[in-house]
C-alpha cells in the first residue's frame, strides 16, 4: 500500500512538478554550473547502498591544496534558497519510483555514519529511507543527532499510511515557513561522531 501511494501521489504530480525541475535545473546550471545534479551513494532499506541525487547547491570551491571548502563557505546564497525550500531533493523523487526510498521514512545519510551507529540507532534501516520524516516535522536540522534518530526509530515502530499522510502535510508547512533549516552556527548538521556513552 506504501509503495502504491507513493507511486500514485508522485504521478498525480508530475504536472506542477515537471516545470518547477525543468526551471530548477536550468538555474542551477546558470548559477552553480555544471554538474546540475549532486550524487552520492547512501545507505537504504536494510543499510544496501543506492544512489540519491540531489540538486547541486554548493560550488565546488577548494583552497590551495585542493581540498573542498567548508559546507558553510561552499554554500551559496541560492543554494541556501534551494535547501530551505526543499527544491534541492526534488531529484530524489526519481529514487522514491525505482523503489530505492519512499516520500516518507528516515533520510538516508553518509554510508561512514554505518559503523557508529548502537544497535538501536541502525534499526533507522527497517524501513526505506524517505524523502522526509518524522524526524524532519519534529526539528529537522535544528536537534541533537540523538533527538533524530529515536523519532526515526519511532517512525519504524509506528508507521502507517495515516501517519505517512500527517507527514507530508506537516512537511509542506515546514517547508513554508522554512523551519529548523540548519543548526545553530552550522550551513546544515554537524557531522556525526557517534553517541557519546
Amino acid at each position: 500500500m506504501k509503495r502504491v501511494f507513493d507511486v500514485s501521489l508522485i504521478l498525480l504530480s508530475l504536472p506542477v512538478l515537471l516545470p518547477v525541475l525543468v526551471v530548477v535545473g536550468l538555474l542551477v546550471r546558470v548559477k552553480l554550473g555544471s554538474p546540475v545534479l549532486f550524487k552520492q551513494v547512501r545507505p537504504g532499506l536494510a543499510a544496501k547502498p543506492f544512489t540519491l541525487m540531489k540538486f547541486r547547491s554548493m560550488t565546488d570551491a577548494r583552497d590551495a591544496q585542493g581540498i573542498l571548502l567548508p559546507d558553510a563557505v561552499r554554500l551559496t546564497k541560492f543554494g541556501r534558497f534551494l535547501r530551505s525550500t526543499s527544491l534541492d531533493e526534488l531529484p530524489g523523487l526519481w529514487s522514491v519510483l525505482k523503489g530505492d526510498m519512499s516520500l516518507v521514512g528516515p533520510r538516508p545519510l553518509l554510508m561512514d555514519y554505518l559503523p557508529l551507529y548502537s544497535a538501536e540507532q541502525a534499526r533507522r534501516h527497517e524501513t526505506k529511507p524517505g524523502i522526509t520524516g518524522w524526524a524532519q516535522v519534529n526539528g529537522r536540522n535544528a536537534i541533537s543527532w540523538e533527538q533524530k534518530f529515536e523519532y526515526d526509530v519511532w517512525y519504524v515502530d509506528n508507521q502507517s499510511l495515516w501517519l505517512d499522510i500527517k507527514i507530508i502535510f506537516l512537511t509542506l508547512k515546514k517547508v513554508f515557513v522554512r523551519d529548523g533549516i540548519s543548526a545553530q552556527g552550522e550551513a546544515t548538521m554537524p557531522a556525526f561522531r557517534g553517541t557519546q556513552k
